[in-house]
């Protein structure tokens, strides 16, 4: 008790939840431009144009094939060398937005596949009846296909998102204070890593649960609107 009475203190705990809401913050960004970068993937992929196709597919395999760790260096450590060999100016990048660039990339990828495999598994008598009415290609994917890919897409991204908050943590390879990295400061300053890492994952699980809990809920209320 007197160990975890050092910890918790106001500041401490006020320094970790400061962590805390930066994976937060990493992960929504992470997620709402991965998705975009998913939309244009999973558009390239199932393209007509063969060479756009390609580009898709080269990109998930590449993305998909790598760690997300190594990704995350390649920008942070490789970025200012090809910045300079463009540019002829040294520049240090800000660990957070590399982290999100490089968040993003990869989560583009698995967005990619969740979308294209949400849009393909839509009946092809749904495809049949709008073309019978008349309906373009915009129309028909506004209207029909992504409204009904939406309830199938919602689940794994809800999942793709939480992934992204645990993620997150691999920032600190960089040096980004998110909350992994705010528990290994407080372990440097206290001498002791046991207590600030359990406290750590104990903010893990309460945002992750969190979020699970609310996420089912909003499930239920789709399904039950079906």
């Amino acid at each position: 008790m007197e160990i975890l009475s050092v910890f918790l203190t106001p500041e401490n705990i006020q320094y970790m939840l400061k962590g805390a809401l930066m994976s937060v913050v990493v992960a929504v960004c992470s997620l709402f431009f991965g998705t975009i970068l998913g939309v244009l993937g999973a558009a390239a992929k199932m393209s007509r144009n063969k060479f756009i196709k390609m580009l898709g597919g080269v990109y998930v395999q590449i993305i998909r094939g790598t760690p997300m760790m190594l990704q995350i260096l390649f920008f942070y450590l490789g970025g200012p060398v090809i910045w300079k060999f463009l540019f002829g100016r040294v520049f240090t990048p800000n660990p957070f937005v590399v982290g999100i660039i490089a968040i993003s990339i990869n989560s583009g990828a698995y967005s990619t596949e969740l979308i294209r495999s949400a849009i393909q598994s839509i009946d092809k008598g749904q495809w049949e009846a709008s073309k019978a009415l008349g309906l373009t290609y915009k129309q028909m994917m506004k209207l029909v296909i992504l409204p009904q890919s939406f309830k199938r897409i919602l689940p794994p991204f809800i999942s793709e998102f939480i992934t992204l908050i645990k993620d997150s943590s691999l920032l600190s390879s960089i040096g980004a204070v998110e909350l992994l990295t705010s528990a290994k400061v407080l372990g440097a300053n206290y001498y002791n890593y046991i207590v600030p890492l359990c406290m750590a994952s104990v903010v893990y699980l309460v945002m992750t649960m969190t979020i699970s809990y609310f996420a089912n809920k909003l499930e239920r209320r789709l399904a039950e609107s079906d």
